[in-house]
């Protein structure tokens, strides 16, 4: 009877006790969601690009001026005008139309000063006029350009297409490097696997004799 009494005791404090321990047993809160980040804004399809800065306009405008200076200098064939556009520098490059190549400040103005008197009724017409800034400093132009002159009482004509390369100088645009190509360039000069194929000629029929 007492032992039936104590086990009954003993099972009585073990389950209190589990009791008591599930009570103090706390549940742990769930985290809370993290929050989407928004998707990034796109720009809608067909909408224009953002503007141009001031900065950047006044910029573009001013090499602009540059380049009409250049070309105003060379339809009125005045050195003057035309070397103070460019880099007056021995590191002065100019890619000429005829393949040949013009170095430094002083070899381009001598040119100009030899050509120029031997020109009259010059006409030179720009088109597709493009200037894209490479930084603050520097810029691109080019153009397609056609020409005719008098030289020496004979006319002629070119036409081809023109790189310019501008840098800002202390406060002036100035061109450091052009390169013209011409428009139809000599076949002799191209690579044979640039220039363009010549369609192949049908032979001649043999012709049958007449019978006797």
């Amino acid at each position: 009877m007492l032992t039936r009494t104590l086990l009954t005791a003993a099972l009585v404090a073990v389950a209190a006790s589990a009791a008591h321990a599930q009570n103090r047993t706390t549940t742990a809160a769930p985290s809370p969601t993290p929050a989407a980040s928004p998707a990034p804004a796109r720009r809608a399809q067909g909408a224009p690009p953002a503007q141009q800065t001031p900065r950047a306009a006044e910029a573009e405008a001013a090499v602009r001026d540059a380049f009409d200076t250049l070309v105003d200098g060379i339809r009125r064939a005045d050195v003057e005008t035309v070397m103070g556009v460019y880099w007056n520098s021995p590191q002065l490059i100019l890619f000429n139309n005829n393949g040949t190549v013009t170095r430094t400040w002083e070899q381009v103005k001598s040119n100009r000063q030899s050509s120029y008197p031997n020109l009259s009724d010059v006409k030179l017409d720009v088109r597709d006029v493009r200037v894209q800034l490479l930084s603050t400093q520097s810029a691109l132009v080019t153009c397609l350009w056609t020409q005719s002159q008098t030289v020496r009482g004979r006319e002629e004509t070119a036409s081809g297409r023109l790189t310019l390369v501008f840098q800002k100088l202390g406060n002036a645009w100035k061109v450091v490097h052009t390169h013209t190509s011409p428009d139809a360039p000599d076949p002799s000069r191209l690579p044979a696997s640039e220039r363009p194929a010549t369609p192949a000629t049908e032979p001649t029929p043999a012709t049958t004799p007449p019978k006797p």
